[in-house]
């Protein structure tokens, strides 16, 4: 099971764990040397896990999204909006799936419910899948071509860079401490990376024939990118994105959204022609906030705690500890909701700054009405502190 945890981690954001992030679709068009983001479409709206989508031609996108508690890969029409799913795998689901090139099947990494991990082949249109590589544990992978596969793949607790040549079977290890933003660089033979040094992230190049590598640029925190066809590189910084020319060494501003609903940005991809930008994000912390208000005033248990994290820790304003841990607080809330018959809670007003909520509450039990605050911070998709104000 060491495989299944760490693959969860890798991913950041995991199908147990039901963090809602959606896919988000935009198109991207130049004019006078600046880029104009437009005609925004959240095109997987679906509750749960929605994430690394791939350009599988002009009109289709794939990713990987949440039905029935497992992951599978679906198939979005851009001209109509239509959903298919391509496979359902009882035992298992399925992560960045891939177009393999010169061929009309897909590849994926496949992470069954016993915690084996492979990468797959699946047939386009009738799912049926067969193991590609069976020596290591991809977790993510980009095409070079038919034969070539650069990957980070997991060994031991850490991601390590290999190339892997499918026809001579055989795979190479490059560097460690690598990440999950593996892309071709435009007009050019070579393939970017992401590098961890220390706390922060680093963005190099690699020939996937002479396995020379090269650094060009240090990210910061940053660790999803994507490239523009004119060589400029796109990173996804919280709810903007950020340009960086490697030709000038010039840092600039690229765009920011104002939807409240594209927060923490944590994939970011283009189409081959660069028209089209799809993105990951996290929906907007107000809704976790509400979601559990609305479980607790119809007192429902399961309703109410979703939202929250596991290692959930409450506390008395500013920082006494009342309790942690999800499971205490069901048995705390559990009877509350079974022998309180005139429990509610109304939202006087609700404040809003990042991941922070900020809500003024009137609360209502057992006969008396008193005023409260509460403040939520939200950490990777889930409400991860509570702390009152009484």
């Amino acid at each position: 099971m060491k495989k299944l945890a760490l693959f969860l981690i890798f991913i950041s954001s995991t199908i147990t764990a039901q963090i809602h992030i959606e896919i988000h679709l935009f198109e991207l068009a130049e004019k006078d040397g600046k880029w104009n983001v437009t005609n925004g479409k959240n095109i997987s709206n679906n509750p749960g896990y929605d994430s690394q989508p791939h350009f599988y031609d002009t009109n289709t996108l794939l990713f990987a999204s949440t039905r029935n508690n497992q992951t599978d890969i679906l198939k979005y029409n851009i001209s109509t909006s239509e959903k298919t799913f391509i496979n359902s795998t009882p035992n298992g689901g399925e992560y960045s799936p891939q177009r393999i090139p010169n061929s009309s099947n897909i590849s994926a990494v496949r992470l069954d419910k016993d915690g084996l991990q492979r990468f797959y082949k699946y047939n386009f249109k009738t799912g049926k899948d067969s193991e590609l590589i069976k020596e290591l544990v991809v977790a993510y992978p980009l095409w070079v071509d038919k034969n070539t596969l650069i990957s980070s793949v997991i060994v031991n607790d850490t991601l390590e860079l290999f190339v892997s040549d499918l026809k001579n079977k055989t795979n190479t290890s490059i560097t460690t401490q690598t990440g999950r933003s593996i892309h071709k660089i435009p007009n050019s033979n070579l393939v970017s990376f992401m590098k961890r040094n220390a706390k922060h992230w680093e963005i190099w190049s690699l020939n996937p024939i002479t396995k020379k590598t090269k650094k060009i640029t240090s990210t910061g925190t940053m660790q999803d990118v994507c490239w523009l066809p004119n060589g400029n590189l796109l990173l996804a910084d919280k709810s903007d994105i950020i340009q960086y020319a490697p030709s000038e060494n010039k840092w600039t501003f690229f765009h920011q959204f104002k939807d409240e609903n594209i927060n923490n940005i944590s994939r970011i991809t283009l189409n081959k022609s660069g028209t089209q930008l799809a993105i990951v994000a996290e929906i907007s912390p107000k809704i976790l906030a509400q979601k559990q208000l609305d479980g607790y005033n119809n007192r429902d248990i399961e309703a109410f705690l979703k939202p929250y994290a596991k290692n959930v820790k409450v506390y008395t304003y500013p920082d006494t500890l009342n309790y942690e841990g999800i499971d205490e607080m069901r048995k705390r809330y559990t009877p509350m909701f079974e022998n309180t018959k005139d429990l509610h809670c109304k939202i006087l007003s609700r404040i809003v700054k990042g991941n922070t909520i900020i809500d003024e509450e009137l609360v209502t039990a057992n006969g008396n009405t008193f005023k409260a605050v509460a403040i939520y911070e939200i950490t990777n998709g889930k409400i991860s502190t509570v702390r009152f104000v009484r």
